[in-house]
């Protein structure tokens, strides 16, 4: 039973790095979620991981940002194969024509453990809805963090300071908004 939640645990982990790895442009972060011959399938798109990331990553840097929320996960385990199900709502913004749109979708994930690590062998992006979001977004309402998508995001920010052996009492410490963690 403990082998089970952990694999479990493993592959929503990958689920969940994509996610921040398509929001962030993290396109390393992206291509560590699939196993090296993996093939996706997503809506305008079927091919190689690799293909796939020269395939989106021109839209995604043409949009202010993305956001996936993670809904629903389903596993199904069978030995080192998994199926994954994951239900996502996708919102994506500051498209320069106006195209900010929502979708609804679910990831279909053949999942494999190969030499002991979970990994995307197929994805399939089954695309639910789309809905438009052309004006409807809004300036933010007041100052404060923000996202970024440059590889300087506080996610990132934070786990270079850890991973640099920073002071141990700034480790973990979220500053003010005006203040740098560097």
């Amino acid at each position: 039973m403990q082998r089970e939640l952990l694999d479990r645990q493993a592959i929503h982990d990958v689920v969940l790095r994509y996610c921040r790895g398509i929001d962030r442009l993290d396109f390393d972060l992206v291509r560590s979620c699939y196993h090296p011959d993996a093939i996706d399938h997503h809506t305008g798109f079927d091919g190689s991981v690799d293909d796939y990331i020269a395939w989106v990553r021109p839209k995604l840097e043409t949009l202010g940002g993305t956001m996936h929320h993670v809904g629903n996960h389903l596993v199904e385990l069978f030995g080192d194969v998994a199926i994954a199900e994951t239900y996502s709502m996708n919102v994506h913004w500051g498209h320069p024509a106006g195209g900010d749109f929502t979708s609804g979708a679910r990831f279909v994930d053949l999942m494999e453990r190969r030499d002991g690590r979970w990994a995307i062998a197929q994805r399939w992006a089954v695309r639910e809805w789309t809905r438009s979001d052309a004006d409807r977004m809004t300036a933010p309402e007041a100052a404060g963090p923000r996202g970024r998508r440059d590889g300087q995001d506080l996610v990132q920010r934070l786990r270079d300071d850890i991973l640099a052996e920073k002071e141990p009492s700034t480790r973990g410490r979220i500053l003010p908004p005006d203040k740098e963690i560097r």
